[in-house]
């Protein structure tokens, strides 16, 4: 995740549903063919295409650029290196998130087994 004294240097991301390549471009400070390339390394970074395959991104693809910005141009990571831990810090939010879902169903389950024992 970015560091909060990261942060401080990058605009705040308004709270739009979409953003175009430019608006990124300014907000991630990074330049469009950049992020062009990202997406061909980066599974993760998937715009939304539509009429003339122009690239709209969400407020989660915003947050994974600022993320692999991070990871290469500040902790020095490859692009390959940056795959890597951006892969691993989904793999753990992708449990974690199983997990809190997994104990909403066993609660949910329980209230209606009581229910149904009465």
């Amino acid at each position: 995740m970015l560091e909060p004294a990261n942060n401080d240097e990058l605009p705040v991301i308004p709270g739009k549903r979409y953003f175009t390549i430019g608006e990124v471009s300014d907000l991630c400070g990074v330049k469009p063919h950049v992020l062009r390339y990202w997406e061909q390394e980066f599974p993760q970074l998937k715009p939304v295409k539509r009429r003339g395959n122009r690239r709209y991104y969400q407020r989660q693809d915003v947050i994974i650029i600022r993320q692999i910005r991070s990871l290469l141009y500040e902790q020095g990571f490859t692009i390959g290196g940056a795959r890597l831990q951006l892969t691993g810090e989904h793999a753990k939010e992708d449990v974690s998130q199983s997990q809190q879902i997994v104990k909403q169903l066993r609660v949910e389950l329980e209230e209606i087994l009581k229910i149904l024992r009465r």
